[in-house]
């Protein structure tokens, strides 16, 4: 070194050909070249890093940081193009793998490199770099890499890259950590940014993988079964997404999954949802639910890929309730006779509901989209009428039979479990208020005929009721209940007021109804026998002295009695109603009345009169006798006391026909005109003016218990405007408004 002429100046040939290039560069090339473990002494290290500090901090003109900085770049780049990039040509065509693994070699050699130069400048890095804002050394050796290297070998690695992948994805086992280090390059060469992998490598591999799978879903839809396809094409996805997490980077992962998804799923989704003896109807025919929990997990990672699926199931689902139905219509149609009481039919709509119910649940996941076609199916298999009676008289009939005693002998739990499942059937119901007409009739019977099997249960079916409709639904059944509680508390009272004023024998009892919450019925004016006379006119005595402002009404057709008989030696408790109790007080006598006499001194009409003593003298216990004998009562007919009964039991039980309908469809119909009217007030009250359409449309939206056919509406709406409610619009006539 010579520096005697300007005292301690380093001068930048001698400087860097004495000490940089031969302690440091020389040694670094050399010891790669030959795969050495590189290291320095301290002394040599201190010796090199302190000459380059000198030259950096020499005063100009003999400050050399830019001639070093420049010299720096120039060193890496004649050993990258001299020696770098002459390997990796020769490696190049001689397998993917050789090429990777030279250039993983290369890459490290080049990062051992460029982290001792950053060491041995450290101070031009320090200061020159950050004062002129240029790249730091790191920096600039990595972007020679890629000037020299990367830009010239990318296209083939790449290549090979791709190559290693197919055959992983055919099973063959290649080298990851080799796949990985390489792709760490990509990474690297992107200078902060993923630029470099997304755009030379990333895009790609993409390209080829939707050729890769196009190949496969050709392969697999001709020879595969929906679910063996659908087998492969998971075990594809999740192969697909270890392998970004075992050397891809992770923002490949939901383009990779997107391409694979739209390969092997999008393209052929109705295929396979449709396939001839392997699609999502025959799996759900066959109960294949493992299949179809895969088929549910597969297509929901596609946009809208659920609905195709919900579809079907909503059709097929609907189907099976046809075939119900259809079941039924063959039964009627072969001679059955019609009736309101189908449990069979019934139950089946409920097992169907229940079956299906758990598809969803389990299979499905619940998923919003197949809740919908379970409930879109239902409402169409509910609401299909077979025969004479319609589906919520079927169901009501159903419900009677599990509350009522003597019906359906169930557990507690099996009465909670049904009254469950029918009240979920009934709410696909679009008459809801025809089932209420029909059920408050059938408890009536029950609460009044004292056939309800449990005032709990009884309790629990108003309040599901309740859960699914609202109070407004409900109000009148729970008022019937609440009137039973309170007759039986005002009982005891009246049971001591009778012992006070009468010494009849009759036990006597009456059950005091609210008009507005029972049923009407008719209440023929009968004649009494005076002893029941007598009991009447205490009780209403009583009664009107405890409530003044309330008026009796006697309806003796829904009164029962417990009548003593006696034949022979014999005596037998006859349960029967108040009407059949009158009638046989008439025979006490043993005289023989012609029907028209009994008629007359009973004031009961033929239509009331016939039903009662048919079942005396007609039915199983024949406690009167006619004359003629015959199954039919004529006006010419005559009656008289059995002298020959004779039953083996003692308590016996004698029904009489029913001659009320189950229901009133005339007072349904009217009182779906009254909430027709209030719910179009309601709404133009509120807007002011609505043209017809949107009116009806609000109309539908508001009635919660039925479904009324728009002619219907507007026959409303024309009687709100006669009854100056509403007026059309003078410029249209499809418009409304409202009058205050």
């Amino acid at each position: 070194m010579s520096n005697s002429a300007q005292g301690n100046i380093i001068q930048l040939e001698d400087g860097w050909n004495n000490v940089i290039k031969t302690g440091a560069i020389d040694v670094l090339e050399r010891t790669l070249d030959n795969g050495f473990d590189t290291s320095f002494e301290p002394t040599e290290y201190i010796r090199i890093y302190t000459t380059c500090y000198e030259m950096c901090t020499q005063r100009s003109p003999y400050n050399w940081s830019r001639d070093l900085y420049q010299r720096h770049g120039e060193t890496i780049e004649q050993y990258l193009n001299n020696t770098v990039l002459p390997a990796l040509r020769d490696k190049t065509g001689q397998g993917g793998t050789i090429l990777l693994n030279e250039l993983k070699h290369r890459w490290s050699n080049h990062q051992i490199m460029n982290k001792w130069l950053k060491k041995f400048f450290t101070y031009l890095d320090r200061y020159y770099v950050k004062h002129h804002s240029l790249p730091t050394l790191e920096q600039a050796g990595l972007r020679h890499f890629k000037d020299e290297i990367y830009m010239n070998v990318k296209d083939n690695t790449t290549s090979s890259i791709i190559s290693l992948i197919d055959e992983e994805r055919e099973g063959e086992i290649i080298d990851k950590t080799l796949v990985k280090n390489i792709i760490e390059l990509y990474e690297q060469m992107g200078m902060g940014s993923l630029d470099s992998y997304t755009n030379d490598l990333e895009t790609p591999l993409l390209d080829a993988t939707r050729s890769y799978y196009g190949r496969k879903r050709e392969d697999w839809i001709a020879r595969d079964s929906t679910p063996d396809y659908l087998i492969k094409a998971e075990k594809a996805l999740g192969e697909e997404k270890d392998r970004v997490g075992s050397y891809l980077n992770s923002a490949t992962e939901p383009k990779l999954r997107s391409v694979v998804e739209d390969e092997i799923l999008q393209k052929v989704q109705m295929n396979l949802l449709e396939k001839e003896g392997s699609g999502c109807g025959v799996l759900l025919a066959n109960d294949k639910t493992e299949d179809l929990q895969r088929m549910f997990s597969l297509f929901s990672r596609l946009e809208n890929g659920l609905q195709p699926m919900a579809d079907i199931v909503e059709k097929f689902i609907t189907s099976q309730g046809n075939a119900c139905t259809e079941k039924r219509q063959a039964r009627l149609d072969s001679g059955q006779k019609d009736k309101n009481d189908d449990p069979d039919f019934v139950k089946s709509l409920i097992d169907l509901h229940e079956k299906y119910l758990g598809v969803i649940r389990e299979t499905f996941s619940s998923h919003h989209l197949f809740q919908k076609a379970l409930k879109n199916s239902f409402e169409v298999i509910v609401n299909n009428d077979v025969g004479t009676f319609s589906n919520a008289e079927l169901m009501s009939t159903f419900c009677d039979r599990i509350l009522k005693s003597g019906g359906e002998k169930l557990s507690e739990t099996e009465v909670e479990q049904s009254l469950d499942r029918i009240v979920q059937l009934f709410s696909f119901l679009t008459d809801k208020d025809m089932f209420a007409e029909i059920y408050r009739n059938q408890l009536a019977k029950r609460l009044l005929n004292q056939r309800s099997a449990s005032d709990d249960a009884e309790k629990a079916m108003i309040a599901k009721l309740k859960v699914q409709c609202g109070t407004q639904f409900t109000s009148k059944m729970e008022g019937m209940l609440n009137d039973l509680a309170v007759g039986s508390e005002q009982k005891s009272e009246f049971d001591a007021r009778m012992e006070q004023q009468t010494d009849t024998k009759l036990s006597f009892g009456v059950q005091v109804l609210t008009v507005g919450h029972w049923p009407s019925y008719k209440a023929p004016e009968v004649a009494l026998p005076p002893q029941m006379q007598k009991c009447m006119e205490v009780f209403k005595e009583w009664h009107d002295a405890k409530h003044q402002k309330r008026r009796l009404t006697w309806v003796h057709s829904l009164g029962n009695a417990t009548v003593r008989a006696t034949f022979g030696k014999k005596s037998y408790d006859l349960q029967v109603t108040t009407l059949q109790a009158i009638v046989l007080n008439s025979f006490n006598d043993g005289k023989t009345y012609g029907f028209n006499e009994l008629k007359e001194l009973l004031n009961l009409e033929d239509i009331t009169l016939k039903p009662l003593l048919h079942s005396l003298s007609c039915g199983k216990h024949k406690i009167i006798t006619k004359s003629p004998a015959s199954n039919k009562i004529n006006s010419t007919d005559s009656f008289c006391g059995n002298p020959k009964f004779s039953s083996n039991m003692r308590k016996i039980r004698i029904p009489v026909a029913n001659v009320d309908s189950s229901h009133n469809k005339s007072r349904v119909e009217e009182d779906r005109s009254v909430a027709i009217e209030a719910a179009i007030v309601r709404i133009m009250k509120a807007r002011k003016t609505l043209s017809h359409q949107q009116l009806v449309a609000e109309v539908l939206s508001q009635l919660s218990f039925f479904k009324p056919q728009p002619r219907v509406i507007k026959k409303r709406i024309e009687a709100l405007i006669d009854r100056e409610y509403l007026e059309r619009s003078a410029e249209n006539s499809q418009q409304y408004n409202y009058l205050a």
